[in-house]
């Protein structure tokens, strides 16, 4: 376990010291959506719809990294959006599965399709429907202001809340325990 996670000196793992070792098994990144890759909050517009959601771009790149280094994400969400569709399109994410009852159910299938385990996976989730779909996952994580049930169950809990780069700290979580983040970061800096 790296002894500096950030630039700040602050060591979320030593909160959570099995997270390394599970992250460098992870092949593939598995997401909900509201409280996870949005802050959670719903937008309703006079027409009575759902009218607007915001997403990290610090997130993005995070998940655009570790595609570039062979780890799919998959979206597994409750909710139905064109938001959700677009956003994925523009990050390149193939697997996303919206309006769904059963996450576990899902997530089985997505494994199955993939070839994968549910010990290859990490899986972020903020709340109770997400709990089965996390019960087997590789790495059970949860961000910052998940629902108490939630972060008492994950193996690791985020430093940033759900929609403000909790997600981010999760690749680059993945990408060190891989020994692939310091390669990125090179390449960028040229």
């Amino acid at each position: 376990m790296p002894s500096a996670f950030n630039a700040h000196n602050t060591n979320p793992l030593s909160q959570h010291p099995q997270a390394w070792e599970r992250a460098g098994n992870i092949k593939l990144l598995v997401l909900d959506v509201d409280g996870v890759l949005t802050n959670g909050q719903v937008w309703i517009g006079a027409d009575g719809k759902e009218s607007l959601k915001a997403f990290d771009i610090q997130d993005g790149l995070g998940i655009k990294l570790l595609e570039q280094s062979g780890i799919p994400t998959v979206i597994i969400t409750g909710r139905n959006s064109k938001m959700v569709l677009a956003r994925c399109e523009e990050l390149g994410i193939q697997h996303v599965h919206m309006g769904v009852e059963n996450k576990a159910i899902a997530l089985a299938e997505v494994l199955k399709t993939l070839k994968l385990t549910s010990s290859d996976c990490a899986v972020m989730g903020d709340d109770w429907p997400d709990l089965a779909m996390m019960k087997n996952a590789g790495l059970k994580i949860a961000p910052a202001q998940a629902h108490e049930a939630v972060k008492e169950f994950a193996h690791f809990v985020t430093t940033k809340a759900g929609g403000n780069s909790a997600v981010r700290e999760v690749c680059d979580l993945i990408l060190k325990a891989q020994n692939l983040y310091g390669p990125l970061l090179d390449k960028a800096r040229n």
